[in-house]
């Protein structure tokens, strides 16, 4: 090979070395920097949100107004408290505690009074100390140990301190502090005569007053022992909004009436005529850290119409269908849709109880009776305790429970609830029983003159009524659809007895009308069917008191409206209201219950039901026998995921 070609063949193996891979040991230079990418934004989540359906629309959101059923439930978002009742117990919510005598924030201490000051006699009547004014000295809780004042003599008299401590840090939705000052202008407001408030608890405080920022005290007035002593806080209202405003015109204005600034879970942010209520989450709520309230947003739509509302609950338009809708003829559907996963029911008996009275003493009879023994306007059906027992006993109240109610209630024995911690569980009952009617109405001389038990019996010497008289008993009561059912049961089932019912059905209005026109509270029935309830755990005795028989000389004010009187009755309820918890004389209230089993003045029917719905997945509620507020645990409620 010549040197020419050699160096050719060098020359290209180098240049092919050169384009060639780099070997192992070759070093790679780094690759440049590249910028890291930003992890995506994660999305905002949807605001969460709660739709109440109520039975109708609010008639005001102003505490001392005219408040309906509805407008209690949207107070509950707007409000937390300040106490809340739950099984028949106070719960403190913006308090520390529920104040009490054996801790020593509630006493009873002696102070002197003396001729010219106001004072509480034994009567439990504010009254100007004067010579001859009867009222209990110190330690002293029964009439048996009650004075005439001599007009001239210090006394010492009894009289009941209070004290209450609200949580520190408490603040309105708009950032202001809430002090003890909002709660002394809420007393102040209910005292205004402008305010339609009760003022039976105002008249019998001497004083109530902040100590400092959070402590507030309530002075009773000498000689007034309150047994519900620990509730007697005024629910703060924000004086820095309202002061502006009178009394009278709080009940109008929107900022009170429509729109009343709270402390509570929620807030108002709009409120549509004749649709709904719009509220948003308070951020400033005392509970907020705890995660409370669950929705960002709450919506209260108006739905007078049960069935629409049932509609609504199953297409998903509302959550929660409240107590205030007219729920009770849904409750064998609402049952179904449970059994079917479509809804959730709920029930309780609430605190009204539906009632028979017997008209013992009617308006008729003030005048007394003729020479006979008779009154001309209406034979004495009802003045032997044995009559108003064989009613008792022929009157089906278990089947009216069945089938009325579903047998979701229970027949009461009592003017109190069976779950009340002072109902007396030892008394005189009346089941069902018609052959035990027949015979006392026998013993009496209401005798079965033609053998035909379906008929009405007839009087033979039945005392101050006419002999040949018929057993046929006017029964009063409204043309509600329930009321009408109880009607049917009950003419059935004392038609078995030889009774005979005429019923008479009024409006609403008509039948619980002042007297003397009323025919409740005018006292003119033979039977009258109504309801009533209350808004205090304490035993209402009082409806069965001879001070509470409406007639003209209190203007027809008084819900006894049977006319019954009972010394032994009155004594024993008066003893039990006007002593303390922890005193001998309250165990009075049992004995009381035991006169009313024995005299039956009326006749409890039953506990009216509280009913509820929810869609299935709904938490956090739940209807209590005790409580006002069907809605009271609203903060807490949730649906989905947060439901365990």
């Amino acid at each position: 090979m010549n040197s020419r070609l050699f160096y050719l063949i060098l020359l290209l193996t180098l240049i092919l070395s050169a384009c060639a891979s780099p070997s192992a040991e070759t070093p790679i230079p780094p690759p440049a920097p590249t910028e890291t990418a930003a992890p995506l934004p994660s999305p905002t989540p949807a605001p969460r949100s709660l739709t109440v359906c109520l039975g109708e629309e609010p008639t005001t959101l102003y505490p001392y107004g005219n408040l309906n059923a509805s407008a209690r439930s949207v107070l509950s978002a707007i409000y937390d408290g300040p106490m809340d009742i739950a099984n028949y117990e106070y719960e403190a919510v913006i308090l520390e505690k529920i104040p009490n005598l054996e801790d020593g924030d509630a006493q009873v201490a002696p102070v002197t009074v003396r001729a010219g000051d106001q004072v509480v006699d034994s009567n439990g009547e504010v009254v100007t100390l004067e010579t001859g004014v009867r009222v209990r000295p110190s330690g002293c809780r029964s009439d048996s140990c009650a004075v005439n004042y001599d007009g001239v003599s210090d006394i010492q008299m009894d009289q009941m301190v209070v004290t209450f401590v609200m949580l520190e840090g408490l603040t309105w939705s708009d950032g202001e502090p809430l002090t003890a000052a909002d709660s002394v202008y809420s007393f102040s407001l209910a005292s205004s005569a402008e305010t339609p408030a009760n003022k039976f608890l105002i008249q019998r405080t001497q004083t109530y007053e902040a100590a400092d920022d959070i402590t507030l005290q309530w002075w009773g007035l000498p000689g007034y022992i309150d047994p519900a002593y620990y509730t007697n806080f005024w629910m703060p209202l924000p004086e820095h909004k309202w002061k502006d405003f009178t009394p009278a015109e709080l009940l109008q204005v929107d900022v009170s009436t429509r729109a009343p600034l709270g402390w509570g879970p929620y807030v108002v942010e709009s409120w549509k005529a004749g649709e709904n209520i719009r509220l948003v989450k308070n951020l400033n709520y005392f509970r907020a850290e705890s995660g409370l309230p669950k929705f960002d947003q709450l919506t209260f739509l108006f739905m007078p119409d049960a069935n629409a509302a049932l509609t609504a609950l199953v297409d998903g338009d509302c959550d929660l269908l409240d107590p205030s809708l007219a729920l009770d003829g849904q409750v064998a559907l609402l049952q179904q849709m449970q059994t079917d996963g479509q809804a959730k029911l709920f029930t309780a008996q609430s605190d009204t109880m539906e009632w028979l009275a017997f008209g013992i003493r009617p308006a008729s009879y003030d005048n007394g009776f003729n020479s006979t023994g008779l009154n001309p306007d209406r034979p004495d059906y009802f003045g032997d305790v044995r009559m108003r027992k064989a009613i008792a006993y022929c009157l089906d109240r278990q089947r009216v429970v069945d089938t009325v109610l579903f047998g979701l209630s229970r027949v009461p024995d009592s003017y109190l609830s069976f779950n009340h911690p002072l109902h007396n569980g030892s008394l005189q009952t009346y089941a069902y029983d018609p052959a035990s009617g027949r015979e006392i109405l026998q013993q009496i001389g209401w005798v079965d003159h033609d053998n035909d038990p379906a008929t009405p019996r007839r009087a033979l010497g039945v005392t101050r009524v006419p002999n040949g008289t018929p057993l046929i008993l006017d029964y009063h009561t409204t043309s509600a659809t329930q009321r009408r059912q109880v009607v049917e049961i009950l003419t059935q089932s004392l038609a078995e007895c030889g009774i005979g019912v005429n019923p008479i059905y009024h409006t609403a209005a008509d039948l619980y009308a002042q007297g003397p026109k009323g025919p409740l509270f005018g006292r003119q029935f033979d039977l009258a069917e109504y309801a009533i309830g209350v808004n205090t755990l304490e035993p209402p005795c009082g409806w069965f008191t001879t001070a509470q028989i409406p007639n003209a000389s209190n203007n027809w004010v008084g819900v006894n409206v049977s006319g019954y009187s009972n010394a032994d009755f009155d004594k024993a309820c008066k003893e039990a209201t006007q002593s303390l918890p922890n005193e001998p004389g309250y165990t009075s209230h049992q004995q009381a219950q035991t006169f009313f089993a024995l005299d039956l003045p009326a006749v409890p029917l039953y506990m009216r039901l509280k009913v509820a719905a929810s869609r299935p997945d709904l938490c956090g509620f739940e209807l209590d026998a005790s409580s006002l507020y069907a809605l009271k645990d609203i903060e807490s409620f949730d649906y989905g995921t947060g439901c365990k």
